[in-house]
């Protein structure tokens, strides 16, 4: 088949093993790294997208993670031997603008099929669309997203075009973006080709069944707005008539200025916000602190960057579910 494979010595494989890079284990439990001799050898830049490679190659793959388990992907510094590790594989699966050592490292690459994720479904700039929420107060707080959104710019944390990267936790674009990595691996691994087209659609069918849930979980909720540490949930906003209000912008580490504070804190006081949201990867002192200063909760709504201990579940489908009952509990929709 029309695969690179190379072969590396047992030396060369307790090398890789000490890189680091995080292996999955449902598809590659007898491969310790990336260059896997027997299998569609796929480097995936973290765990949405390992996610993917992992449910639509099934037992054909072996599927290597360039993100630790629990690390903040946004983070990520590739270092040379991960850069070098590209080399023996067969696929990188990314998405463009989320990290961006990885995006120069897989340019650089001569990794024979490169996928990326943002090219796959469409990304927005929740800033300028603010206005299409359903919401009636969207329009009130245009403003605000485009100043956290043009405040991001110097962070990288944002796709080239300004665009939300997050395209995962809207199962709808997820399912687009998975369409997409299917027919790449059909092309790159054809004699497999029928049973990635059958994991693609089995998988597909499971994100739109977890749309309708999204739909039908949130249509009785009393209020629309929720509050997050991570401007990581505007595709998901977008999609089920929500308005995010991030405390920090796309960038989960940094901190927001004394008026936003004050800002969400009116806004809270306006719309009937109950829950201040902050995620599992990154500290929970900012959404405490605002938490405090105006009576309200706090809960986990997870970004699934990365699946650890301390996730609401083990995998893409249990923790967006917690997500959903944690936005129900918020929103006033149970």
């Amino acid at each position: 088949m029309n695969v690179r494979r190379h072969h590396i010595s047992a030396a060369a494989l307790a090398a890789v093993t000490a890189l680091g890079l995080g292996t999955l284990t449902a598809c590659s439990s007898d491969s310790t790294a990336a260059g896997n001799t027997d299998k569609f050898d796929v480097v995936a830049s973290f765990y949405p997208m390992a996610f993917l490679a992992e449910q639509i190659g099934g037992e054909h793959v072996s599927v290597t993670s360039l993100t630790q388990p629990g690390q903040e992907p946004h983070d990520l510094e590739i270092s040379a031997k991960q850069t070098a590790q590209l080399q023996e594989s067969d696929a990188a699966l990314y998405l463009k603008g989320l990290q961006p050592t990885v995006d120069e490292a897989i340019g650089q690459s001569e990794v024979g099929t490169k996928i990326d994720a943002a090219t796959l479904t469409s990304l927005e700039s929740h800033a300028a669309e603010a206005g299409g929420h359903e919401d009636e107060r969207a329009d009130e707080h245009a403003d605000e997203h485009t100043d956290e959104h043009s405040a991001e710019e110097e962070h990288g944390h944002e796709h080239e075009d300004g665009q939300d990267p997050h395209v995962w936790l809207d199962p709808v674009k997820y399912a687009e973006v998975a369409e997409g990595v299917g027919k790449a691996f059909e092309k790159a691994d054809p004699d497999h080709a029928a049973d990635y087209k059958k994991n693609t659609e089995a998988l597909v069918g499971k994100l739109n069944a977890l749309d309708e849930k999204f739909e039908a979980g949130l249509a009785g909720k009393k209020n629309s707005v929720f509050i997050t540490t991570h401007a990581a949930f505007g595709h998901l906003a977008e999609r089920y008539g929500l308005t995010e209000e991030a405390i920090s912008g796309l960038d989960p580490e940094s901190e927001p200025s004394g008026a936003r504070v004050k800002e969400l804190q009116k806004t809270a006081k306006a719309d009937g916000v109950t829950t201040v949201f902050y995620e599992t990867l990154v500290s929970d002192e900012t959404a405490k602190t605002l938490a405090a200063d105006t009576g309200l909760k706090t809960d986990v709504l997870d970004p699934l960057e990365g699946i650890t201990d301390k996730s609401r579940g083990d995998d893409y489908f249990q923790v967006m579910e917690a997500n959903l009952e944690a936005l129900q509990t918020a929103l006033g929709a149970k």
